[in-house]
């Protein structure tokens, strides 16, 4: 979408601290994080929200998960991470792109509020 920041940012018309990227995947550090480690992860291709996935999407939303683990393994915390997606505005989702936060580096409390 042509107003979509994280859109922006795959097509690297926006700059980002990217920690990987493949053909369908992009994560960068979160410009207000939560933890000292916090990456979020997006696919390349626009898709408003989880909910907003259809069947063709699940090879992608499986690289998504595959994408999280090697940004974790780059920011060496593979051994301990949280990662979490809002699903629409009443959830905290402030972005209208999927997105996925991968927070580490300090005692994430459970439940998270």
């Amino acid at each position: 979408m042509a107003d979509c920041i994280f859109c922006k940012i795959a097509a690297g018309e926006i700059n980002a601290r990217v920690v990987y990227e493949d053909a369908d995947t992009i994560a960068f550090l979160d410009l207000n994080p939560q933890a000292p480690a916090h990456a979020l992860i997006i696919p390349r291709r626009h898709i408003p929200r989880l909910t907003a996935a259809e069947d063709g999407d699940a090879e992608l939303l499986g690289k998504l998960q595959l994408a999280a683990v090697r940004t974790a393994k780059f920011l060496k915390v593979e051994g301990a991470f949280r990662l979490v997606t809002n699903n629409g505005k009443a959830a905290g989702q402030s972005v209208d792109h999927l997105h996925y936060h991968l927070l580490a580096g300090r005692k994430l409390l459970w439940p998270p509020g």
